[in-house]
């Protein structure tokens, strides 16, 4: 399985890790455009593992990556109103290091 590996605010970690929040929203732009588009080109399995922050001891976790599609995020979520995004519809979780 391959892992795609995100930084994420506190907020938005312990909301996806609580099973609140079951989407991640990242910019349409060229740098994120050629990450997803080699993934949505891919058949194999994909999860994500989220991390906290930047340094060698900081609470990870990884979830299924059910996909990633393209649509207005919720406000509630991080989304800016009316914005579109890249939208990682996620599953369930995988592993927890928290």
């Amino acid at each position: 399985m391959k892992v795609l590996y995100l930084t994420i605010k506190r907020k938005w970690f312990d909301m996806i890790l609580n099973d609140e929040k079951k989407e991640e929203y990242r910019e349409i732009n060229f740098y994120w455009n050629s990450r997803f588009n080699k993934i949505l080109e891919s058949s194999e399995k994909m999860c994500v593992e989220f991390r906290n922050g930047y340094g060698k001891k900081v609470p990870t976790f990884r979830i299924e990556l059910i996909g990633i599609d393209i649509y207005t995020g919720w406000v509630e979520w991080g989304a800016e109103r009316g914005k579109l995004y890249y939208v990682l519809e996620l599953g369930k979780i995988l592993k927890d290091s928290k």
